[in-house]
């Protein structure tokens, strides 16, 4: 099976090693070619210059998947692909999105009879050895085809992945995935700030996290990830405070909005990332700290 990966950076190249691994033929286009030529050299990738030159690499019916950021490049390397792609072809997305957008360039393609499959994907820099987590939307002859890749790039070939719903559904169950991710950080950091913050108590914050890792009702990967950076700095003094957000919970909040439905936790995490960007604290240090762990977001190191 072969198929075209569109975008390679730190998740997109991490996938494409995983499929490569898995036994799938992956052409790679990236727009700094530096990348595709490692990849060519570790993982036998096969590389293409554009996207035209990754295209006529396929064999039909062509299947094409896409891991750029949201917006804008998106948007222009779709229209593009809508160009070169025949009937018959399938387009996964599987960066972050507005699930608007999805179901929009569903509609947009099936007008050429291109299958469009929104997978939203998390797993972050850790998917290359645990599987990533895959919520995908689409039309049930769009999907069938890909089950293979996505049993490949999954944990396991029958967890960590399904067909959630139809086109749009995908990028939606990931918007309020990420939503839940905010609120989750949000009170660990909220809870290690207030241990911090008793000094005469001299607790130590990492063993905290140790313990909690076994037994507690709190034990999780994000807890994993904490516990290992504060084994090498609990004082995070030269962290800066500021935390920046992907777009995933503005979404999720204007969800909320729309549909009426109350999510006070997820939208109050939102704004504690906006509070975060001109404030100082401990707690913001905490959660710039676990983005950069499991998705390896940068940071800002104080002046």
């Amino acid at each position: 099976m072969r198929i075209a990966m569109i975008g390679l950076g730190k998740m997109g190249a991490n996938m494409a090693r995983r499929l490569c691994r898995g036994g799938i033929e992956v052409v790679g286009y990236n727009r700094s070619s530096d990348i595709v030529s490692q990849l060519e050299k570790e993982e036998g990738l096969l590389p293409a210059a554009s996207l035209e030159k990754a295209i006529v690499q396929l064999p039909a019916p062509r299947i094409v998947w896409l891991m750029l950021p949201s917006g804008a490049p998106t948007e222009s390397t779709i229209e593009l692909l809508a160009g070169l792609l025949c009937s018959g072809d399938i387009l996964i997305d599987g960066g972050n999105a507005n699930y608007h957008d999805s179901q929009r360039r569903a509609a947009r393609l099936a007008k050429n009879d291109i299958g469009f499959v929104d997978a939203g994907t998390s797993g972050g820099v850790w998917g290359l050895d645990n599987g990533y987590c895959m919520m995908v939307g689409g039309d049930e002859a769009h999907v069938k085809p890909i089950e293979p890749l996505l049993k490949i790039l999954a944990p396991a070939d029958n967890k960590g992945w399904a067909h959630v719903g139809p086109p749009g559904a995908g990028h939606f169950t990931k918007m309020v995935h990420n939503g839940i991710e905010y609120g989750m950080m949000q009170a660990m950091a909220e809870g290690f700030s207030l241990l911090q913050g008793k000094q005469e108590l001299q607790i130590d914050l990492a063993e905290v996290a140790e313990i909690w890792r076994h037994g507690s009702v709190v034990r999780s990967w994000l807890l994993d990830l904490t516990a290992e950076f504060l084994r090498d700095d609990q004082k995070l003094e030269n962290i800066s405070a500021y935390v920046a957000d992907s777009g995933e919970g503005r979404w999720t909040a204007e969800e909320s909005i729309a549909q009426g439905t109350p999510t006070p936790v997820m939208t109050l995490a939102l704004l504690m990332r906006f509070a975060s960007q001109n404030q100082e604290s401990y707690g913001n240090k905490m959660l710039a700290m676990m983005r950069n762990a499991f998705g390896g977001h940068g940071y800002k190191n104080k002046e």
